[in-house]
């Protein structure tokens, strides 16, 4: 389905941040691979964090849902013997997995979103795999794959973190269940090392001990650990608040998001520095945010390699800054859903903003009186940029058509019911 965004010139209300995708599928799979009950509580709903409480069922996991909790029988060190994985369009989840189905016999992860999920390579992690003595079958390192495990080794494993820290993190889950001690090297750069604190984090809450360099780019991962049962609490989203945000920034605005904690590991709570350092009139106090917006921004230049899920909402706020922002250190933006650098500037363009793109950078030259709309755009099935499209549609001077967006239910399903609740104009129409 479409959606229309009409040019909205206030938001005023108060909204819970959903709770963290990014901790939702990594705390599942930590429960999966415990023997033992955990009980999360206040876990993500989304197509991601769906896909990985299925796949983690087809692999034996027992789950029971209840209100605002889930609670986890794992399968610990013995996944049941499965021969397809369906992990939809979420690429963390199938490249966790890609680590974890290297304990089963053979099992092939299916191609359901050829023209997004099917376009992502996965080559490093297909490499590092081989190094534990792993085969993988595959189509020039694409969608589908077949793992053909059973008997992982340990050892010395090297990785490259140049398009994705979701391979390391892969490593990270499966090495401590291995016979043998293993170190991991990264290679080339590691991209998003925000997000390998994330893993890290949550491994140790599970009872798993690794010894990371202060830089993350080696690992020393005793083997025979085993997975504790554990009880886990959910943070809320800096990735999809982001842009709740970036919209309360833009727009004449009273608006208060809750359960935003102050002290997160997640990079993306950097929107609310960036905001701050933009002029937004904000403020973050007991794991509230509040912005007061009077729609004036100034430019800044980010460096958002440590950001990288809360840059496109970023630049949507840029858009009708003083001045011109940067955006630097972002190519693996290109590795994502789509190439969330070009595809998401040629939509930008289309309604009237004024962009330009590096291999590794986003420039904004800002628009404050706005910008025309009044198109149809595409939003190349990617939830972030159907996200950071909908924030320039509430400052245009036309309304606009944001194709295919209900694939926002990919991280954060109800956003557009939160944007509504703030007083949004936003209608759902048929395609």
């Amino acid at each position: 389905m479409d959606v229309i965004v009409t040019p909205t010139p206030s938001l005023k209300g108060e909204i819970g941040a959903l709770s963290s995708k990014n901790y939702t599928t990594r705390y599942l799979l930590a429960a999966a691979l415990a023997e033992g009950t955990s009980t999360i509580h206040f876990p993500a709903h989304s197509e991601d964090s769906d896909a990985m409480r299925r796949c983690i069922r087809d692999l034996g996991a027992v789950l029971e849902e209840e209100d605002s909790k889930i609670v986890i029988q794992g399968f610990g060190s013995s996944p049941r013997d499965v021969r397809e994985l369906n992990v939809g369009n979420a690429g963390a989840v199938l490249r966790f997995l890609m680590g974890v189905t290297a304990l089963c016999p053979e099992v092939t992860f299916v191609n359901t979103y050829p023209d997004s999920l099917g376009k992502r390579p996965h080559d490093d992690l297909i490499d590092a795999l081989g190094q534990l003595g792993v085969e993988v079958q595959h189509e020039q390192g694409r969608l589908p794959i077949t793992i053909k495990g059973g008997k992982p080794k340990g050892g010395h494993i090297r990785v490259s973190g140049s398009v994705s820290s979701q391979y390391l993190s892969a490593l990270l889950f499966v090495t401590p269940m291995l016979a043998e001690d293993s170190t991991i090297e990264v290679l080339n750069d590691l991209k998003s090392k925000v997000v390998i604190g994330q893993t890290l984090e949550v491994l140790e809450q599970a009872g798993i001990v690794i010894h990371a360099s202060d830089d993350y780019m080696s690992f020393r991962v005793p083997g025979g650990q085993s997975y504790q049962p554990q009880t886990y609490t959910v943070q809320g989203d800096y990735p999809g608040s982001a842009a709740v945000l970036a919209a309360a920034a833009v727009t004449q605005s009273d608006v208060k998001i809750l359960r935003l904690m102050e002290q997160s590991k997640q990079g993306e709570r950097a929107i609310v520095d960036v905001l701050r350092m933009m002029e937004v009139p904000l403020t973050h106090e007991n794991n509230v945010v509040h912005v007061q917006g009077n729609g004036k921004l100034k430019a800044i230049e980010f460096d958002g390699d440590a950001a990288t899920d809360a840059v496109l909402a970023m630049v949507a706020a840029a858009v009708f800054a003083e001045g011109t922002s940067r955006f630097y250190n972002v190519e693996n933006l290109r590795y994502k859903e789509c190439d969330r650098i070009t595809d998401y500037l040629n939509e930008l363009r289309k309604a009237g903003a004024n962009v330009e793109e590096r291999q590794a950078e986003i420039i904004v030259h800002g628009r404050p009186e706005g910008v025309e709309g009044g198109v149809e755009i595409n939003a190349h099935y990617d939830h972030r940029v159907i996200m950071a499209l909908t924030v320039v549609g509430l400052r245009a001077k036309q309304p606009l058509r944001i194709r295919d967006a209900h694939h926002v239910a990919k991280s954060y399903p109800q956003y557009f019911d939160h944007l509504q609740a703030l007083g949004a104009s936003v209608q759902w129409v048929k395609e």
